[in-house]
């Protein structure tokens, strides 16, 4: 009753990494300026055990249906601003992007062989940030209208500011469309955000998903938008894919 704070166990299937990574996460951003959960306990190395974290609770909930997405989606891309500038991202004990989550071998469909091609001038060459894994709406909290946190730390990592960014902004086009992931940029810019040009960042995002952007049903659904169905993803994925090509042709 009325405890002094309230704090979140986080549990995973026995062998999964994510306990650790998060732990690992946690206890080197160090809350991130007030953005992060504080690592406050994690289960030991037992061989077949339910791996755990207990963390603190951020304050808030998630919620994918503000009644103001355009404000949603300038409080997201502050607060990415924000997280790009912290100074635990030139920590060496943060594993990077390219060694997470590999390289040339996710990418696949229309995007694929362009962003092969912007790899060495672009994607690889750009300064090393604080990359969250999969900083996207459902993975925030909100108190009333405001944004108080970010959670779900285990794919932290020093990577391309783009990273993110990008796949912020796909989440947002799936969600809203593209004048909301827009938003989303105008205000991480104006926030000190280090993408000026998105396109090779969001080409990336769509060869990363190409192959898996039906399985994230779920994950909206649970949030309420039963719209969203495999079909429909699949739909809006090709339809900006196709969209961005012919820009970047043009």
């Amino acid at each position: 009753t009325n405890p002094d704070r309230d704090l979140i166990l986080r549990q995973f299937e026995a062998g999964d990494p994510a306990a650790d990574d998060e732990a690992r996460a946690l206890r080197i951003i160090d809350t991130a300026g007030g953005l992060a959960p504080r690592l406050l306990a994690r289960s030991g190395d037992v061989p077949d055990t339910t791996p755990w974290v207990l963390i603190s609770r951020m304050p808030g909930t998630a919620d994918i249906r503000p009644a103001d997405p355009h404000r949603a989606a300038r409080q997201l891309g502050e607060t990415l601003a924000r997280l790009h500038s912290a100074e635990c991202g030139s920590s060496p004990q943060l594993q990077t992007v390219f060694e997470r989550r590999g390289r040339r071998t996710r990418l696949s469909g229309p995007a694929a062989s362009v962003v092969d091609a912007l790899w060495h001038t672009t994607i690889a060459a750009a300064p090393l940030v604080l990359t969250h894994g999969d900083y996207q709406s459902g993975n925030v909290v909100w108190s009333g209208d405001r944004l108080t946190g970010v959670v779900d730390w285990e794919g932290a990592a020093r990577g391309p500011a783009g990273y993110d960014l990008s796949w912020c902004r796909f989440d947002l086009y799936l969600l809203y469309g593209e004048p909301v992931a827009d938003t989303c940029l105008r205000a991480y810019r104006e926030a000190g955000g280090l993408v000026h040009d998105p396109y090779p960042w969001d080409l990336w995002t769509l060869a990363r998903s190409h192959r898996s952007v039906e399985t994230w049903v779920p994950n909206y659904r649970d949030l309420g938008r039963t719209d969203l169905t495999a079909a429909e993803l699949r739909r809006r994925h090709t339809a900006w894919t196709t969209d961005l090509l012919r820009r970047h042709e043009g």
